[in-house]
């Protein structure tokens, strides 16, 4: 399945780069691209062209197919999807998601 959200296709992103062991500022270097460029395509809040997805993906060793489809996930991927999102999240945000989860764990207990 073909993914169409920024959000997805950043957090996947994320999540190998940190596999590779990268920082953002590297693999923007061996991209060409400013490190403040390649962070907001993590985040998902920027379009990027064809060439700058093909350069980050060289960047990182990676096929384009790797980052633009998905398969059924399995529980773990996920986990690691949300645990991605949540890292990057402002501290506020951070600490209001953990509280809710919390108390969901709570609750089914």
């Amino acid at each position: 399945m073909l993914i169409h959200d920024f959000g997805k296709i950043g957090n996947k992103l994320y999540l190998f780069r940190k596999k590779t062991g990268m920082t953002q500022f590297e693999v923007a270097e061996a991209a060409g691209l400013s490190d403040r460029t390649y962070a907001d395509i993590e985040r998902g809040s920027v379009n990027m062209r064809v060439e700058t997805l093909l350069k980050i993906c060289d960047a990182l060793h990676i096929t384009p197919d790797e980052i633009l489809t998905e398969e059924a996930s399995l529980p773990e991927v996920k986990e690691d999807e949300i645990l991605a999102r949540l890292r990057a999240c402002p501290s506020k945000d951070k600490e209001t998601a953990l509280t809710l989860l919390s108390v969901f764990l709570k609750s089914i207990n």
